[in-house]
């Protein structure tokens, strides 16, 4: 009875109800979910030996009517010898086997009864088992999260992490600083590399007025 009642009040509980009041929901649950699991035990081996004690009372109940059986066969060998005697003595006995014949019959249905009751909580219990075990779940997940964020937020606020963040600037601003002066360079180098260019443009072009110059010097001292 006392397990009939327990697995009842599990079975009929509000867990979600339970952990919205309680001050630590994931140590209620995970102690609901023990609970279930031992009364999930022993609703299987309740069912167990309701099914040794069944296999019992039919084994009875074959071997009872098989006594009949042989007790109207003994009464009737008995009246073919003329032993009415003895025959009532075997119809005696049949009678007393057929009274506990009887009386195990209404055991199996109880026994029957019990059974399909049992295996229906044990069903019941089962399928709140697993709803239990899925919130368990679902709340280690929020205590991960939960984990994970205050740790995320601890690094966040670290010396390290700002430390770092600091070097990081500094690396940063020498880099730019780097390539500052390579653009100020190539600058520079392309500005050098325009200044020889005209002077060497300039060579040229000195070079051919100096040529023009000369032929008209031989060609006005010709004419004269």
């Amino acid at each position: 009875m006392g397990l009939v009642n327990r697995v009842s009040d599990l079975i009929q509980s509000n867990i979600v109800a339970a952990l919205d009041k309680a001050e630590d929901p994931q140590k209620l649950l995970n102690l609901l979910i023990q609970e279930m699991q031992q009364a999930l035990g022993e609703c299987r081996a309740t069912a167990a030996a309701i099914l040794c004690e069944e296999k019992v009372l039919r084994r009875q109940q074959t071997e009872k009517q098989n006594s009949i059986t042989q007790w109207q066969e003994k009464a009737e060998i008995a009246v073919s010898k003329g032993r009415d005697d003895l025959a009532a003595a075997a119809l005696k006995e049949k009678q007393r086997v057929a009274s506990d014949l009887a009386a195990i019959e209404p055991e199996l249905v109880k026994l029957t009864d019990s059974l399909e009751k049992l295996q229906d909580d044990a069903q019941r219990l089962q399928e709140k088992l697993g709803a239990a075990k899925a919130k368990q779940r679902s709340l280690l997940q929020v205590h991960n999260v939960v984990n994970a964020r205050v740790r995320v937020n601890h690094q966040l606020n670290s010396e390290k992490v700002a430390h770092a963040l600091s070097r990081f600037d500094v690396i940063e601003r020498r880099v730019d600083a780097i390539e500052a002066q390579v653009e100020a360079y190539e600058i520079t180098d392309s500005a050098n590399q325009n200044t020889t260019a005209d002077q060497i443009d300039a060579l040229v072009k000195n070079d051919a007025l100096e040529q023009e110059l000369a032929a008209l010097k031989i060609k006005v001292k010709k004419s004269a």
